[in-house]
């Protein structure tokens, strides 16, 4: 039962908070925080998405180790973190101050990809080399 406990908290209540940080934060108007640049937006998105689908792809690998192939890993976490990106832009389109946006879907879907492409790529063994020689050189 610890492993079971530790495993959710550990994998899964990340997953959880920032999906809830995500639908939070997308109940109130935008916030303009920081400077601005050109499509500002898509690259929030872009990260926010990245960051989910990584961390779905965690929390099944960890979860459920060796049950999953990386590339069945891979197209899981694309398809939830970009599903809930949809379900957010919905639950948008229903927010006074909010729209729902086709593009920050695509620039949900660009980010799951590359959030959980890189997640995949860092844990390989190629990814592991790679960091092993980049932590030696300093």
């Amino acid at each position: 039962m610890k492993s079971a406990r530790r495993t959710f908290f550990m994998c899964w209540l990340p997953v959880i908070a920032l999906c809830a940080a995500i639908v939070v934060q997308s109940s109130f108007p935008s916030p303009d925080l920081g400077p601005f640049f050109p499509l500002k937006d898509k690259v929030l998105h872009m990260a926010a998405y990245g960051i989910l689908a990584a961390l779905f792809y965690r929390a099944c690998r960890v979860t459920w180790p060796g049950r999953l192939s990386p590339a069945q890993l891979l197209a899981i976490s694309v398809c939830f973190a970009s599903l809930f990106g949809v379900s957010d832009e919905i639950h948008q389109s229903f927010v006074a101050t909010r729209q729902a946006d086709a593009m920050d879907g695509v620039a949900d879907f660009a980010g799951s990809v590359l959030g959980a492409l890189a997640y995949m790529w860092l844990t390989s063994p190629c990814g592991r080399r790679f960091l092993s020689k980049t932590v030696r050189r300093r």
